[in-house]
This record gives structure tokens, sequence and C-alpha cells, in this order.
């Protein structure tokens, strides 16, 4: 069953941080694989290419998500959305994330 509680702190983790707004959807996404804040930051702003202040910062976010095509608080015509979003995430970051998988099985289907 994992831990009842696991989700809401993830979820108190990424709002704290702007959630999508910056880069806390990420952050507590490796959050949930056990790394610790400081190193679920580490990590996340390596894989972006970019220094750990800056995923806090909505402005540059907003353009490095753009960039990266790995979803916006705002829809923008043509910038990934959804699970388009989710599926870039986990392939810059390098995880598994269970609704990618099993999109991934349904249109092999």
């Amino acid at each position: 069953m994992g831990d009842p509680f696991g989700m809401p702190i993830a979820h108190c983790a990424a709002s704290g941080m702007g959630g999508i707004r910056t880069a806390g959807d990420m952050v507590a996404r490796m959050q949930m694989l056990r790394y610790r804040l400081k190193d679920a930051k580490d990590y996340v702003a390596k894989k972006l290419e970019t220094d750990t202040m800056a995923l806090r910062d909505e402005f540059e976010m907003r353009r490095l998500r753009e960039r990266l095509n790995i979803g916006t608080i705002t829809g923008v015509p043509g910038v990934a959305r959804g699970l388009e979003a989710k599926a870039r995430i986990a392939e810059i970051l390098g995880i598994r994330i269970n609704a990618v998988e099993r999109l991934k099985e349904l249109v092999k289907l």
C-alpha cells in the first residue's frame, strides 16, 4: 500500500515551491523517490542544465519550460501539456512515471 501520507507531503512541497510555475512538480517527484529536498533540487537543476536558484524563479522557469517543452501553467500553443509534458519530464529526469508507462502500453496495443 505504501505510505498514506506520502502524497500530501509531496503536494505540500510542490505547492511550496510553486508547483508547475517553477520546478516544484519535478522536485516533488524526486522527493517521492526518496531524495532529500536539497538533493532533489540539485538533481533537477543538473538535468535541466540550470542552477538551483533558477528553479524557484517563475520567469526563468517559464522560459525554460517552454524551451524544453515540459508544460507551463497557462496554455501556450504548441507547448506540451498533460501526459505529453509528463512524458518529456520523465525522459529529461530519467525517471519512470506510471501514467506515462500505462499510456505507452496502450499505444502498443
